[in-house]
């Protein structure tokens, strides 16, 4: 989970909240006072922390809820859209008009700004459009292989110029190339400090490039130490907005966020993990509904977008709401869930679960007993898949035989199959689909519709 830390906190402020017998000044204060150490604790800026959490209390005081909600829901709604303004307000995307579009990277040493130059490669490569991947950073001896190797994973052209020490000369190398591109993504040397040396080698590249985007790539465990960066870069490299890496479990990563927001830059993009696919675009209120716990089904459904075919979606969401689900549809949607990325991140989409106390560690013994799951439906005949009520005794003994797992794998999968097909059903019925239909704005998204 992006921010683990700073969400566990917020959700237990909520839980509080929510548990509260009297929404009364002594309630707020707690409350915003909870907000405020859990911000500091994600190294955000003392100053903005206090900022936000006096906002959070004034309008909470003063406002009335209005008559569609409570006064605990009026109050979370007040802690969602200051929350929402404090980091970030509304997404801007990369428009991708000019062809090429030129994206320069910048940054300092240790940002991760060559792993997300081969994220974002792969990120514009899934819609479709062309990309290539540029080297001009001559300072580090490993950057030349690194983002060659990223290139060739992330299947796009490469271009760079072992050894050479001046990055127009590779500019003006391959510029000729750039006209058959969507995307031309540059990625730029870095350095320990942002000094005189550096500024003026990125400006000079900015010269050539002429580049659409220069985006600063700031590590989500710089901690307070962010708005500095970044209001150095903003008035040196004429920075368009930032992406932000390494923001996964384990990085504080508050400081980088709110600091690009204090300095007005937008955040386009966050690395949420390790892998080549753990990148997405930054839009604050979908994260902030995250933070607290209340999911992010447009972030979710985008994933599943990628992970499975439209039709095959269709075909799958109809049968499982009408209770027709089989063993062989479980073992596709085993298949979809794990390319969409680690159990606990696509709970944490799911509205309601984020604010579900399920442990960390429970989630990922889930997730690793999905994938024994997938070899124990794969040592199925197509019949047992077909009709699991067949599967006796003797059938459980071979299965388990045949993939290698224990007998108890495979009557936890049949009777997890069992609970799950029983639970779909019931979301079926036309009482809970417009309870999903309202969630969804009135429309249900593709797929759902029977």
């Amino acid at each position: 989970m992006v921010l683990e830390n700073l969400s566990d906190s917020l959700k237990e402020s909520m839980r509080r909240l929510f548990k509260g017998v009297l929404i009364d000044p002594k309630l707020i204060g707690d409350l915003v006072s909870d907000i405020k150490k859990s911000l500091i604790a994600s190294d955000v800026n003392i100053e903005l922390a206090t900022k936000l959490a006096e906002s959070i209390r004034k309008r909470a005081l003063a406002e009335k809820a209005s008559k569609t909600l409570t006064a605990r829901e009026h109050t979370v709604n007040i802690v969602y859209e200051e929350l929402v303004k404090f980091l970030g307000s509304e997404f801007e995307p990369i428009k991708i008009e000019a062809q090429p579009t030129k994206i320069l990277l910048v940054g300092l040493f240790g940002s991760g700004k060559t792993t997300t130059a081969g994220k974002l490669a792969k990120y514009y490569k899934k819609q479709g459009l062309k990309v290539c991947l540029v080297q001009t950073d001559t300072w580090r001896p490993a950057a030349y292989e690194q983002l060659s190797q990223l290139a060739a994973k992330v299947n796009v052209p490469f271009y760079g110029i072992r050894d050479e020490k001046d990055p127009i000369k590779i500019l003006k190398k391959f510029e000729p190339d750039f006209s058959r591109f969507n995307v031309v993504i540059v990625d730029s040397a870095g350095r320990d400090a942002l000094n005189r040396e550096l500024t003026e080698e990125i400006k000079r590249v900015r010269e050539f490039l002429k580049p659409h985007e220069s985006l600063l790539v700031l590590s989500g465990d710089i901690g307070q130490g962010a708005l500095k960066q970044a209001q150095a870069f903003q008035s040196t490299a004429n920075v368009t907005g930032m992406i932000i890496s390494k923001l996964d479990g384990t990085a504080k990563g508050g400081g980088a966020i709110s600091a690009c927001a204090a300095t007005g830059a937008k955040v386009k993009f966050i690395g949420v993990g390790e892998h080549i696919d753990d990148f997405e675009e930054y839009k604050p209120k979908n994260f902030v509904s995250r933070l607290l716990g209340m999911g992010d089904l447009e972030t979710l459904l985008q994933k599943a977008q990628g992970a499975i075919k439209k039709d095959e979606a269709e075909k799958l969401a109809k049968k499982v709401l009408k209770g027709d689900m089989n063993l062989e549809d479980l073992y596709k949607q085993l298949e979809s869930l794990q390319k969409m990325g680690p159990l606990s991140q696509i709970m944490n989409m799911i509205p309601g679960m984020g604010m579900a106390k399920i442990p960390k560690e429970l989630l990922e013994t889930q997730g690793e007993k999905m994938k024994f799951w997938k070899f124990v439906i794969q040592s199925m005949t197509s019949e047992e898949k077909e009709h699991p009520e067949i599967i006796n005794s003797k059938r459980i003994a071979r299965i388990a035989k045949g993939s290698g797992r224990p007998e108890s794998d495979v009557r936890e999968l049949i009777k997890q199959y069992n609970q799950m097909k029983k639970m779909m059903k019931t979301l079926g019925n036309a009482k809970q689909m417009q309870k999903l239909q309202k969630m969804f704005g009135g429309k249900l998204p593709p797929g759902l519709g029977i």
